[in-house]
């Protein structure tokens, strides 16, 4: 059962990625110039090698290079104390060894007279570049996010290619695009300029440089591998450049340059199964990157469109389903109440395929399209609603903080009471045994209260549905986009596409507090 959702959670799929221990903040201010230039400024001197493949990047690394910088963190962080053995054996021969607060008890609880539990010193290593010569820095907030995901880091330190050390404050960050920046106390310092993403092409040269496994400055050079990359098919920043440069743990905040010195990328991912570099390292493209690090910069919370509804793309499972190709829209799953697609008329099971007159693709997806649109905008969305095209219009909201999503996501809180329903024989399709919901069924299940559906009580394990991943305890809550709360309700529906000449249903499955998915069960008997 595959989902995804747009505003709130994404569920990812299977793929190795690996962080990179680095930190990638932006800014766009220049600061107070005066007569110095950025590094990468046209006409300092000959930059780009000739057309063609290049004889050496020797030159224009020397340039580059100084504006690149280190960035080392350290934090305490509490420590699980585990039972020693010994001690405890020990501890019969010697009760003054033991109590609360004892200096040998390992309890890191802080109770009794010993106050606090122990805690540890951990750190990070990663990379930045410095975009404005009265020391901004550009790094990830993945490298001074604070080790249990919440608030920063105690300290960050920037040190810089001459091996100057400066202590660095932190501007701003920002979950969502993982961008974060740094500001240090210096004057007249390299920097670098950014570059136009949008105009690079794959098959590019490109040039990445930072400080991998903490070794020192490092470059490699390759090829723009791909554009628009998604590493886990959901939200508005899954747009990465990929790259064939080597880019490994270390790398990530430092800056991804084309041949004429320009930062269009900030190294952030890779994708390997052993976490060291295979040759698919990301970048965030500078088009995404420059908006965030613009607000960050003027001390606001980077605004974003918002649409209020989750999300589901068409894959080769859906598509036929519906009668659609493959990857031409998304199909609404979920309605925030009161949210602006609510209040614009989308319902679930609408089928998203243009936002604005652009066609939803995997490269252009609706998070993508609303979130790059200008917050209050008013947006015609064309629809598929009951196998008929039709336009809705929507005034974008402003995406709300993480933390506001969580409590949308949440689910709510109704109480769902006694039905009074007796318990049935289960009745069978589609290789699943089914029955009608009841409050010990929806308990069993994990089920929040207040919805209503059929419950999956076994699966066949040789039949489509199993394939597709459905399980016992799943909730089903519409058949080909109608709602079902009754066994027999969901055999009707089978049965009636079955007559209709249909290849498959679509079925709307709740699985305890998950967001809900649509999944396309094959009914051709083949």
């Amino acid at each position: 059962m595959r989902s995804k959702e747009s505003g709130q959670v994404r569920y990812a799929y299977g793929v190795t990625m690996a962080l990179l221990l680095g930190g990638t903040a932006f800014s766009l201010a220049t600061g107070q110039a005066g007569a110095q230039v950025p590094q990468n400024a046209p006409g300092t001197s000959a930059l780009a090698p000739r057309p063609g493949a290049p004889m050496s990047f020797a030159d224009l690394v020397a340039k580059l290079q100084p504006a690149v910088v280190n960035i080392s963190t350290k934090q305490r962080v509490p420590v699980r104390a585990q039972a020693d053995p010994l001690e405890q054996f020990f501890r019969q021969f010697d009760p003054s060894q033991g109590g609360q607060g004892s200096q040998g008890s390992n309890d890191n609880s802080g109770g009794g007279s010993g106050g606090q539990g122990r805690t540890r010193e951990a750190g990070s290593l990663g990379s930045g570049f410095i975009i404005s010569p009265d020391g901004y820095i550009v790094t990830n907030n993945h490298l001074i996010q604070g080790l249990t995901g919440t608030g920063t880091v105690d300290t960050v330190t920037v040190t810089l290619t001459d091996r100057h050390e400066y202590t660095a404050r932190i501007v701003g960050r920002d979950d969502t695009s993982d961008l974060a920046l740094l500001k240090i106390e210096a004057r007249g310092l390299p920097f670098v300029r950014w570059g136009d993403s949008t105009k690079a092409r794959v098959g590019d040269w490109v040039i990445a440089i930072g400080d991998p496994y903490g070794v020192g400055s490092t470059v490699t050079a390759g090829i723009i591998s791909a554009l628009h990359r998604g590493i886990t098919n959901s939200g508005a920043y899954d747009r990465y450049i990929q790259t064939d440069a080597a880019i490994n743990m270390g790398n990530s905040g430092g800056p991804m340059f084309d041949l004429d010195g320009n930062v269009i990328g900030i190294n952030s991912a890779l994708i390997s199964p052993t976490g060291a570099s295979v040759g698919i390292g990301l970048a965030i493209p500078a088009e995404l990157a420059k908006p965030v690090i613009d607000s960050l910069m003027k001390g606001q919370r980077p605004q974003r469109g918002y649409l209020g509804v989750g999300l589901q793309a068409l894959d080769e499972d859906l598509a036929p389903t519906l009668g659609l190709p493959k990857d031409s829209g998304e199909i609404v799953l979920t309605v925030v109440p009161n949210g602006p697609g609510a209040r614009g008329g989308l319902v679930q099971g609408d089928v998203i395929v243009k936002v604005n007159g652009q066609q939803v693709t995997p490269d252009q997806t609706v998070s993508y399209l609303i979130a790059n649109t200008p917050v209050g905008s008013r947006v015609p969305l064309e629809i598929i609603r009951g196998g008929k095209r039709a336009t809705v219009t929507v005034q974008v909201g402003e995406r709300p903080t993480e933390e506001a999503l969580a409590k949308i996501s949440g689910g709510g809180s109704a109480d769902q009471g006694d039905s009074g329903a007796s318990p049935t024989t289960p009745q069978r399709t589609l290789g699943l045994s089914l029955a009608p919901l009841t409050p010990d069924l929806a308990r069993a299940a994990n089920l929040p209260a207040g919805v209503r559906g059929v419950v999956i009580t076994a699966v066949d394990p040789n039949a489509n549905a199993a394939e597709q991943g459905l399980q016992r305890g799943d909730l089903i809550i519409s058949v080909n986009n109608q709602a079902v709360t009754s066994p027999a309700q969901v055999v009707a529906a089978v049965d009636a596409a079955r007559k209709a000449g249909r290849s498959s249903v679509l079925l709307l499955v709740k699985r305890g507090n998950a967001t809900e998915a649509f999944v396309a069960i094959d009914i051709s008997g083949k």
